[in-house]
């Protein structure tokens, strides 16, 4: 394995992203269940795939809704790549972003936090625990749990990083190292662990 455990490097690109992390207001829940139909249509289906590439489609069901404002503002502003959700977000303003992820926050989150009270160990899994926690439960609402996830969706992410199409200053250095044996050990590891779950509305 090619993974790099330096402890000091790591903690100092955690200490840079966590300044320079935004202020969040919070979202309205119910305000976002509205909003968030367009986005059941593909998240809401269990095992539904992006065309091309072809990957599952991620799990939102109990993901953090400070990721989520997070990830839906990278679609809209360009750090992160892919039509059909540049197009979603472009046409959202930040409170209605805000209101969205705090519906599908809501959704499974008593399961995912249920989920992160044991996991095997995996020494690989060193420089990810930082942030992402022991159990794949997210440390911080602005870092996503990655408990339960699709394997094929976390591979396509981290690829991403990789290869700079998804762009993050704490991400980029962190991932430049792995081999594709690291990034599909990785992913099937995290995608085992309980947590996230494709949830539908009610």
């Amino acid at each position: 394995m090619n993974i790099k455990t330096n402890t000091f490097a790591t903690a100092a690109l955690l200490l840079i992203g966590c300044a320079s992390l935004p202020a969040f207001a919070e979202g309205d829940a119910a305000a976002g269940e509205m909003l968030a139909y367009t986005c059941l249509g593909c998240h809401g289906i269990e095992g539904y795939r992006n065309a091309y590439p072809s990957y599952r489609v991620p799990k939102l069901g109990g993901q953090k809704a400070a990721y989520l404002v997070i990830a839906i503002k990278g679609y809209r502003e360009g750090t992160r790549a892919h039509p059909t959700m540049a197009a979603q977000a472009s046409s959202l303003t930040d409170q209605q972003i805000e209101d969205t992820a705090a519906y599908l926050a809501s959704l499974s989150a008593d399961t995912v936090e249920a989920g992160g009270s044991a996991a095997p160990s995996l020494e690989e899994t060193t420089t990810c625990t930082a942030c992402h926690g022991q159990n794949g439960i997210s440390l911080s609402p602005s870092w996503p749990t990655l408990a339960g996830q699709h394997e094929d969706y976390l591979e396509h992410a981290l690829n991403q990083y990789r290869d700079g199409t998804r762009k993050d200053p704490v991400m980029a250095p962190l991932v430049a190292a792995l081999t594709d044996e690291d990034v599909e050990l990785l992913a099937r590891y995290y995608s085992r662990l309980d947590g996230l779950e494709t949830t539908a509305a009610d």
